[in-house]
């Protein structure tokens, strides 16, 4: 059986519906099928940030969003003077969906569900008459000069033009590359570090704003730094992780990180505070109270780490045991053995080649009519509402760039 229609998008999540939805509103007249091969749609929407969906990022320059995407920095500039996250703000408060900014500035519904985004995708394409087909899993594509075959594992399907949202399917990768595209190696993004360290050995849930370094590389960054049971995650991991996703792939994992627990605190500037707090606070014990803005329970482990007894006080410290002190808060350094995956929010950086793809319409330069939007190209983002700025900015694009077509 051959279903027929204008436009058909494969994959069901984030960019998908707001590829279609969008498509839809700008011209009614369009017969839109969504494929989607899970028995559910939207589940990455589901699962984000912690199933209170972190739909966008308080940041509204475009110039100044871009920064936050290791791979798409260049090619996301254009797009974004398109539709920025001040838009995406505005896009669901039409719909319906209000949203609110958090201190660090992601933004959540004023709900706090995810099924608050959901519920309005879902409402909007019945609204709107697309089909929403499930269980469809793409087996191949084949493209003639009037119209794309989708063959799914039930059906047969045709259509003008074709959007892949399929983000980071493997599958639907190779298929687009034995038609002509090249593909960028996936590798994992945003991941947290296994570390074994008696440093941290029972520091779990404590957190510092630190500066992390990968020794022997031009990898660094900072953020708030969280010790967990497996080793170290929280924002400056994860950022180190995404803008190093290549390269610490390549290292197999295995490397060596240096953290300044001052943040931006140099040595020199750390030792002569450190004199200071000698002569300051000469009878007080050096392991009792941190002196810093980071928990107790770190500064002791710190103290010991330097050498120093739970006894010692502030006057009795010598020398090199001063050095060692400061050495272990602005360069301490630790062994990193492995990763693991941050949560359910699997990123991988890695797909379509961004020189492939034209970004005024996101349309392949490869194949004419085949559009893409979201993850399936390069394109990933840190955590924090970028993923999904990426996918909202790019579906609303190809939707400009497909929905006047004609009958």
């Amino acid at each position: 059986m051959n279903s027929k229609y204008d436009i058909i998008i494969v994959g069901g999540g984030a960019a998908g519906f707001f590829s279609a939805i969008n498509i839809v509103e700008n011209n009614p007249k369009l017969k839109v099928a969504i494929l989607e091969r899970g028995k559910e749609v939207l589940t990455k929407v589901r699962i984000s940030g912690g199933g209170r969906c972190n739909v966008t990022h308080a940041c509204f320059v475009p110039n100044d969003l871009v920064k936050f995407y290791p791979r798409g920095e260049k090619e996301l500039r254009g797009p974004f003077h398109q539709f920025c996250s001040g838009d995406t703000i505005e896009w669901f408060e039409k719909h319906g969906v209000e949203l609110k900014i958090e201190d660090d500035g992601r933004m959540f519904p004023v709900s706090n569900s995810s099924q608050t985004i959901i519920d309005c995708f879902l409402s909007s394409v019945k609204k709107l008459g697309i089909d929403v087909l499930t269980g469809q899993s793409v087996q191949s594509l084949f493209k003639s000069t009037e119209y794309w075959k989708v063959e799914t594992n039930h059906e047969v399907f045709a259509c003008k033009k074709l959007i892949m949202t399929t983000g980071s399917n493997p599958k639907v990768w190779e298929m687009l590359h034995d038609l002509g595209h090249s593909i960028v190696d996936p590798v994992p993004s945003l991941f947290t570090f296994n570390i074994k360290d008696v440093r941290i050995k029972d520091l779990m849930g404590v957190s510092a704003l630190a500066s992390v370094k990968v020794k022997n590389s031009k990898l660094e960054a900072s953020g708030p730094l969280l010790i967990t049971h497996w080793g170290m995650s929280g924002p400056g991991i994860l950022r180190l992780s995404a803008w190093g996703a290549r390269e610490l792939f390549n290292k197999n994992y295995q490397f060596a990180i240096q953290v300044n627990w001052l943040h931006d605190q140099t040595f020199e500037e750390t030792y002569n505070l450190l004199k200071e707090l000698k002569l300051e606070h000469s009878k007080k014990t050096v392991s009792k109270k941190s002196p810093f803005e980071f928990p107790n329970r770190l500064w002791e482990s710190i103290v010991l780490a330097s050498a120093i007894t739970a006894e010692t006080k502030w006057a009795d410290l010598t020398k090199n045991q001063l050095d060692s002190l400061t050495n272990q808060l602005t360069n301490a350094e630790f062994q990193v053995n492995g990763k693991s995956t941050f949560k359910e929010e699997f990123v991988t950086a890695g797909g379509i080649d961004l020189k492939e793809v034209n970004f005024k319409t996101m349309e392949s330069k490869i194949l004419p009519t085949l559009y893409l939007a979201g993850e399936i190209v390069n394109i990933d983002a840190i955590t924090g509402g970028f993923n999904f700025q990426n996918a909202w900015t790019s579906g609303f694009i190809v939707a400009n760039s497909v929905s006047g077509i004609s009958d």
